[in-house]
């Protein structure tokens, strides 16, 4: 395989503020792309339309979202993709039955007030990964090892975190309190994006920083950092990684709900789904990075559709 080659936190942003070539606004906070990805698989198909949203911030839907493109156009489905920049209007237009598809939900702990919300209008169509996991890391030089070092250490009394609408950022706030450190620290929240520039930034020069991360995430590999420990659980448990559809979808797709129950991905194949798409060959050609992920592990499925 190629050199590894690093996303760009400008390129990150650039996602994360959906600049992606080829979209036009759908007139409701959202994008649709225009003809991208889906490899060699074109357009064309007779089974119906299905619109796909994700944010592109998010890796995890970002790299299932192509996939699931891929595959869903081998079968006979047209896949419009409709990217969105927070959780709440994705859910909303789950819902609502303006997006038919979200291709990496995590509903259980991190998502599980908008699932209190919108579940009743929502479908779920199968977990594809079973150990997903919230975090608040350090750089690895960092001699602190547990949240509750947190407590009087000299970190200018900031924890860098992501969108304010995630549900990471309302268990983060939830954090806070569990551990008595409301009062000293300031969830300081904005975008994915901006989190990786503070990290990145403070891990080059070796000074210290608390951020909020993920796993699975590209970053937890890029980057020189380790979880702390959470003795108290305030960051909740391991949580799976779900394709969530609007309700009635599997009755108006059933060959397309069938294939997405069938996917399961460990980490070994999960990690690289999105290093591909990620990092080696990143924005404007994630159809081209599938198409090299399932020449390495379409053979292990009897679900992939690799002709």
């Amino acid at each position: 395989m190629r050199k590894r080659r690093i996303m760009t936190i400008a390129a990150i942003g650039a996602a994360g503020a959906l600049a992606l070539s080829g979209c036009a606004s759908d007139g409701a906070g959202g994008t649709i792309e225009l003809g991208g990805g889906g490899g060699d698989s074109g357009g064309g198909g007779d089974k119906g339309t299905i619109t796909l949203g994700f944010l592109p911030s998010w890796t995890d839907g970002l790299s299932t979202a192509y996939l699931l493109q891929d595959q869903l156009e081998k079968i006979g489905y047209d896949v419009e993709l409709k990217t969105l920049t927070e959780a709440g209007p994705l859910y909303t237009g789950l819902a609502q039955g303006d997006v038919d598809l979200f291709p990496s939900a995590w509903p259980e702990v991190t998502h599980a007030e908008y699932m209190k919300t919108y579940g009743d209008s929502i479908e779920d169509l199968g977990t594809y990964y079973d150990n997903a996991r919230l975090t608040i890391a350090v750089p690895e030089y960092s001699e602190l090892t547990s949240i509750e070092d947190l407590a009087g250490a000299d970190l200018g009394g900031k924890i860098y975190g992501i969108e304010p609408g995630a549900g990471l950022t309302a268990q983060t706030q939830k954090m806070l309190p569990a551990y008595g450190l409301d009062s000293e620290y300031e969830l300081v929240t904005s975008s994915t994006a901006a989190m990786l520039t503070e990290l990145k930034s403070a891990t080059e020069k070796k000074e210290d920083i608390v951020v909020t991360l993920w796993r699975p995430f590209w970053a937890n590999e890029a980057f020189p950092v380790k979880d702390l420990e959470d003795p108290k659980g305030a960051m909740g448990k391991a949580e799976g990684l779900h394709f969530l559809g609007t309700k009635g979808f599997a009755e108006e797709f059933p060959e397309a709900a069938e294939l997405i129950d069938q996917i399961k991905l460990d980490d070994e194949q999960y990690g690289a789904l999105e290093d591909l798409v990620v990092n080696e060959y990143g924005e404007g050609k994630e159809a081209d990075a599938v198409d090299e992920w399932l020449k390495q592990y379409g053979d292990q499925f009897d679900w992939v559709a690799t002709s």
